[in-house]
């Protein structure tokens, strides 16, 4: 519930460990340069970091317990993550002082907690750097609708005033005899133009190259020493400046003066030169508007420019955030077409990517403007071109654009024959390559379907500018789909590659992974044992990555070892549980699920270490429970499962998941127990494997299409 909200993790942290713990309250400390409290619950003092705290940290122990008197209370301390992420202090009655079990326990969920925090703090700072780059746009989108010079300064100060948090922002442009007076600004105080000028002289050093500028004292600087009294008369702390350059020249410069000791990260670098550059073009154009407003012809034609720089602006922000957005390569692809045909006003566009063998090149999104013609277009342009084509390999190897005309078209084919008649009458076309700075990784072909509105070289070199931009995007598209296709691939093979078949049982199962580009930690297998009873083990190992799937394939293995040692469900997880507390790396544990079940009698038993009580499907549409419990793998050694036995009639179904099916996410509400009983109850005539789908496309649904951790899904159904 707190893993999107960063107020709200260390507060939930405190609470749940101290209420699990008895603990009269609880404080959480954040590790770093200096140690600071975070968050409070309970009956606490001010909070004073002391040794106990520091210890614990340098410590390589995960929980440690200090007797400490310095505000009359007992000091447990349980470090927060591994490495360690900070410490969660409980504070408990003089005298008094928690277990080592409860410890241990407490010091999963603090790993838990850790993963919190770090998701939220990853979460935040993309949400202000994505709010940073949106205030830009907004400032560019300004300077390129509003050719009023004041009016473009103005809303610039403001927006990098709110973009960096500072009170204090000036922008300065050189007049005709070369001073520096201010053309906008706010917060400005004294004889701020002398510094100005000095921050310009030293920021256009040859070594410099025209970039940012950061003086993080200026009193002390001594790029500074020469004005330092305007600097204290101006109660200037600290300096950022950028050059605003024009055509050809430096034509001013743009200055903010925040507190001492404020620091500039790589983003806000690139973004104050994104936002210069923009800002000398928008003076310049201003300037050139001002002088001629009797120029309607050229003004008309500078207008249009700029119209078609924030075109381009925008298409280029659509297809970033398509990516941005689903991840996905096809999507990114489809938004580039899309974006092709509106902006350069072409009936069609084809994006084409070489396949896995680089023999052909294939069509994987098709544009058509106008829709009634879809359907023919993409018949005609819809199959692979032979990628050992002449022309295919001069613009792959040297980047060359291709024209497309008869002869060109009988080069690539049999593909594009169908196009000979209409080139004849008028059509007109070209293929542009998608490059990198490294390699052209796919071709762009357009398509004018009008005579009167032929693609020209203009339109060429306007679309080789477009696709130069948008090959970042496709690039990361290309690179995080091979990701994705790796790990599931790797993820998959842990997992059975078919399933038992036993008279009276219909089994079922689902595995979806997330939209992340990792390797999970769901696992699940079935062994018939030599009673003829069907075993069924789901686990889920924490983290992700390689490390998980060494804890997959560990899991797997000991099921298949010791499954027919140990058939029965509690002194199996006995059994396995003292293998994987020898194996499994510290801070880390398996939730795992094993029960077994008579396909003759429909009589099961069910052990759980830690994991998702599975629910029992009755023929009526009744769910029930069952509550099988007991401590997770790999925390503690000389652990007792408790079995629970049930029974399976005719007709029913018992259905067994992970916690990625209850705790997927809709803007911080979980779908839950409740949600999944409900389908379940509407869903009880499902077969197996239909019931299994039906459950993760129903939590697929909840959380907007992705799902934020995998899901495994396992039916077993008794037929009527």
């Amino acid at each position: 519930a707190a893993a999107y909200d960063v107020d709200r993790v260390g507060a939930q942290i405190a609470r749940l460990a101290a209420r699990s713990a008895g603990a009269r309250g609880a404080r959480l400390w954040r590790g770093g340069e200096t140690l600071s409290c975070v968050a409070a619950f309970g009956t606490v003092a001010a909070p004073v970091p002391h040794e106990a705290i520091e210890r614990a940290l340098r410590q390589r122990q995960v929980a440690a317990v200090e007797q400490i008197e310095h505000e009359a209370a007992t000091s447990a301390v349980v470090q927060v993550g591994r490495p360690p992420l900070g410490a969660l202090e409980l504070l408990f009655e003089p005298g008094s002082a928690p277990t080592q079990a409860s410890l241990a326990r407490l010091s999963t969920l603090c790993v838990r907690g850790a993963q919190a925090m770090r998701s939220t703090e990853r979460a935040h700072v993309a949400a202000v750097e994505l709010e940073r780059t949106r205030a830009l746009l907004a400032v560019v989108g300004q300077a390129i609708a509003q050719l009023s010079l004041s009016h473009t300064l103005e809303t610039a100060v403001e927006r990098v005033a709110e973009l960096l948090g500072a009170d204090r922002v000036a922008i300065y442009l050189r007049d005709e005899e070369g001073r520096l007076p201010v053309a906008a600004g706010r917060g400005l105080l004294g004889p701020h133009g002398l510094v100005a000028e000095r921050l310009l002289a030293h920021a256009l050093e040859p070594f410099r190259s025209r970039g940012v500028l950061h003086v993080r004292d200026a009193a002390t600087s001594p790029l500074l020493a020469e004005v330092v009294g305007a600097v204290a008369e101006s109660r200037i702390e600290a300096a950022i400046a950028v050059p605003l350059v024009g055509v050809d020249e430096v034509i001013g410069l743009l200055a903010v003066y925040p507190g001492a000791g404020r620091g500039l990260t790589a983003n806000e670098a690139a973004l104050l030169s994104a936002l210069a550059l923009q800002l000398g073009v928008a003076v310049e154009n201003a300037r050139l508007h001002e002088r001629t407003k009797l120029l309607g012809v050229e003004l008309e034609q500078a207008l249009a420019s700029e119209r078609q720089a924030a075109r381009q602006l925008g298409a280029l922000y659509e297809i970033s955030r398509s990516f941005a957005q689903t991840l996905s390569l096809d999507t990114t692809l489809e938004a580039v077409a899309r974006t092709v045909v509106e902006l350069l006003d072409v009936d069609v566009a084809v994006m084409l990517m070489p396949d896995a063998r680089r023999e052909s090149l294939e069509p994987r999104a098709i544009h058509v403007g106008d829709g009634r013609l879809r359907e023919a277009v993409a018949t005609m342009l819809g199959r692979p071109l032979p990628f050992s084509a002449r022309p295919l390999q001069r613009l792959f190897r040297r980047g060359d654009p291709i024209v497309l005309d008869t002869t060109i078209a009988r080069q690539l084919g049999d593909a594009h024959v169908s196009l000979l008649p209409f080139l004849e009458k008028g059509w007109t076309g070209a293929i542009v390559p998608v490059a990198t700075s490294a390699e052209v990784i796919a071709a762009l072909c357009l398509l004018s379907l009008r005579p009167d509105r032929q693609i020209s070289a203009g339109t060429i070199d306007e679309a080789l500018a477009l696709a130069g931009q948008a090959a970042l995007a496709i690039d990361n598209a290309r690179l995080y789909q091979g990701q994705k296709e790796f790990y599931d691939t790797m993820q998959r093979s842990l997992l059975p590659r078919s399933r038992p078949r036993l008279r009276g049982l219909e089994l079922g199962e689902v595995y979806e992974s997330s939209a992340r580009v990792d390797v999970g930690g769901d696992v699940y297998d079935y062994l018939v044992l030599p009673d003829g009873r069907l075993a069924v083990v789901l686990g889920d190992v924490t983290g992700h990555g390689i490390e998980a799937a060494a804890d997959m394939a560990m899991a797997k293995f000991v099921f298949r070892s010791l499954a027919r040692e140990h058939p029965e469900p509690g002194d199996f997880l006995t059994s396995v549980n003292e293998v994987v507390v020898g194996e499994i790396g510290a801070g880390k544990f398996i939730t795992m699920l094993y029960l077994t079940i008579d396909p003759a009698t429909g009589e099961l038993a069910a052990a759980s270490a830690g994991h998702p009580e599975p629910r029992l499907v009755l023929p009526d549409g009744a769910v029930r429970p069952i509550e099988a419990r007991g401590l997770v793998l790999g925390v503690a050694e000389a652990q007792e499962y408790p079995e629970v036995r049930a029974e399976l009639p005719p007709g029913g179904a018992l259905v067994m998941f992970t916690d990625g099916v209850i705790e997927a996410r809709r803007e911080g509400e979980v779908y839950g127990l409740e949600r999944l009983d409900a389908l379940l109850a509407r869903r009880a005539g499902l077969s197996a494997k239909e019931l299994a789908l039906a459950v993760v496309a129903d939590c697929r649904s909840f959380s907007g299409g992705e799902l934020a951790d995998d899901c495994a899904v396992v039916v077993i159904r008794r037929p009527a």
